[in-house]
């Protein structure tokens, strides 16, 4: 169906309101908008649907939401694991349409005879994971964007295990809503029926106490809390980690937390900032300016849905912002050096991160005698693992984190958890500060220890038709051309997650990889840098991501330099092929 055919059919949908067609009628003569709203489906992906709000089948909307919902549904009744009376819990965070999608997202489920629990107010997405396990439901739903500007939202989707969906799972669900071809296909009730009949329910109050219990069990060393005049200075950047945040700091004896004012509220619009996304720098400057009034020790900054933490800490007397790899590194150690010193480190201890986070998380957990593991991109993956040890008894779970500024110890979640690295990140600089070091000093004595690494994520934006097109045809001409060299140094190594393969360029071997099925494609230079480049599973942009490692005596200046010249390269075998479209 073309782009003005769906236009059309959504004009003349009966089930389509009026409000919702006098928002498309008022496009009539915009062509380019018509093709952007219509082009596609929103595609419904591994993790669920992240689109821009508005009407149209591009976009998130009721229509959008119904529909996957009662895909969802659909698989959902015919899952193995599935027993009558299990339910699904139902969670959002601070977003533009997210208490409307929440109630949409359970009257589907109800209407479908499918128990829902739904939170009374925003919620953070690691309390969402942790109550699907405690209240034992089949699955959960997250109405979030995450870090995306705040024209967006989305439709998380966890099963049972309290992680995202992984393979096979997330295919067959997606086939069970692209099998939802129509809107009368979707079965509706209201709410006052749902209630009636027992299946809308408000979440257990004893969730949060319950959630929040488990983030202070992470703590490594009460003593050293009480011991701290550390002062922080928080930012909930407008979101859900307001009040878990604080409640976590206060009840385990930080004394001195600062709120950053005018972010403290939840506010759709995220009026203070261009992007609530701690990865961004300019989402620190407020907190940067009340760091410098109180003086403080560390700055912790969550995402709207509060699953990611950004990290800035005190240094020279000015504030440094920590990168999510500088972060992973510092907790790493942390955990291991503590539970080691306190005589509680597994001798099966695990480590897990992601292929694109920094070489140096893994040379950190064999100093201590863990196993480090790498997984694909996404919580999910490391979830799965979690999983895998459980089952197995093979390792027991210390700590997982990806660059993006995710993080999670403790096996009562399956997905990262900005509250808990919150706590741990303070309790690691209170630590720390009473050895008179900063974090950014045990920074660089990890450089001291394990070389100099540094890294640098960054992405091209390419939006509409032409934008698909655009990431697919890159990803293609990787695959087909690869560069034989990056930054200056030969490439020794090709992996493809898609085709699941890696070559070996020194001799021409070949050997499958071990990872799942993904559109991923990284390469390895004889000096040891890297370079990897993925389609963004949430976003129209195409992400890349490069580190190298340097010896100890090198310099920052040095690193940067060298990292620069590696991405510089990298986006050269890139650009002709976007410029000959």
């Amino acid at each position: 169906m073309g782009y003005r055919e769906a236009y059309t059919k959504w004009l003349n949908d009966a089930d389509i309101d009026q409000s919702t067609k006098d928002e498309l009628r008022a496009i009539a003569g915009n062509e380019r908008e018509i093709e952007d709203r219509f082009f596609r489906e929103l595609e419904f992906g591994t993790g669920g649907l992240r689109g821009v709000l508005g009407a149209g089948s591009n976009r998130l909307n009721i229509y959008t939401i119904r529909r996957a919902t009662q895909g969802l549904a659909n698989y959902i009744l015919k899952a193995d694991d599935y027993k009558p009376g299990m339910g699904v819990v139902i969670a959002h965070d601070s977003r533009h349409m997210s208490p409307e999608f929440t109630m949409e997202t359970a009257l589907v489920f109800n209407a479908n005879g499918i128990k829902t629990f739904v939170f009374d107010s925003l919620r953070p997405t690691p309390v969402l994971s942790y109550a699907v396990r405690h209240l034992g439901c089949i699955a959960g739903i997250v109405i979030t964007a995450s870090h995306n500007p705040p024209e967006y939202n989305g439709y998380k989707v966890y099963w049972s295990d309290g992680g995202q969906c992984t393979y096979p799972r997330d295919n067959a669900i997606i086939d069970e809503v692209n099998n939802v071809t129509d809107f009368s296909m979707v079965k509706k009730m209201p709410k006052a029926q749902a209630v009636k009949n027992g299946l809308y329910n408000i979440a257990p109050a004893d969730v949060d106490d319950m959630y929040i219990a488990n983030v202070k069990s992470c703590c490594q060393n009460p003593s050293i809390i009480a011991k701290s005049d550390i002062k922080i200075v928080f930012t909930p950047l407008h979101g859900a980690g307001n009040v878990p945040v604080r409640r976590v700091l206060e009840e385990s004896g930080f004394k001195h937390v600062y709120v950053v004012a005018k972010q403290e509220l939840p506010n759709g619009d995220f009026p203070t900032v261009s992007s609530p996304n701690p990865e961004d720098s300019d989402a620190y400057s407020l907190a940067l300016e009340l760091a410098g009034q109180v003086d403080a020790d560390v700055i912790i900054a969550t995402d709207p849905d509060a699953d990611r933490v950004g990290v800035a800490v005190k240094h020279n007397n000015k504030h440094v912002i920590l990168t999510g790899n500088m972060v992973g590194s510092i907790l790493t150690e942390y955990l291991l050096s503590q539970m080691q010193a306190n005589g509680r480190l597994p001798q099966n201890s695990a480590i897990i991160s992601t292929i694109v986070s920094s070489d140096m998380g893994c040379k950190i957990a064999k100093s201590y005698g863990a196993t480090y593991l790498d997984v694909l991109t996404g919580f999910k993956y490391i979830g799965e693992k979690m999983n895998e040890f459980e089952e197995s008894g093979t390792h027991t779970f210390v700590f997982g984190y990806e660059e993006s500024y995710g993080y999670l110890t403790g096996t009562y979640a399956r997905d990262k958890d900005a509250v808990v690295a919150s706590l741990l990140v303070c309790e690691a600089a209170a630590h720390y500060k009473l050895q008179g070091l900063t974090l950014y000093d045990v920074l660089l004595q990890l450089y001291k220890k394990h070389g100099l690494h540094l890294e640098l994520t960054t992405s091209l934006t390419m939006k509409g038709t032409e934008g698909l097109q655009d990431i697919q045809r890159i990803m293609a001409s990787l695959r087909t051309q690869p560069p034989t060299s990056l930054g200056g140094s030969v490439l020794v190594e090709s992996r493809d997650y898609l085709n699941k393969r890696i070559k070996y360029l020194h001799d021409g071997r070949e050997e499958a990889t071990s990872l799942p099925i993904s559109d991923v494609l990284y390469f390895t230079t004889k000096d040891g840098s890297w370079a990897c480049i993925r389609p963004s599973g949430t976003e129209p942009k195409i992400k890349l991501y490069f580190g190298i490692c340097l010896p100890p005596t090198a310099t920052m200046e040095d690193a940067s330099a060298k990292l620069t010249a590696l991405a510089d390269d990298m986006k050269s075998n890139i650009t002709p092929v976007t410029v000959g479209r």
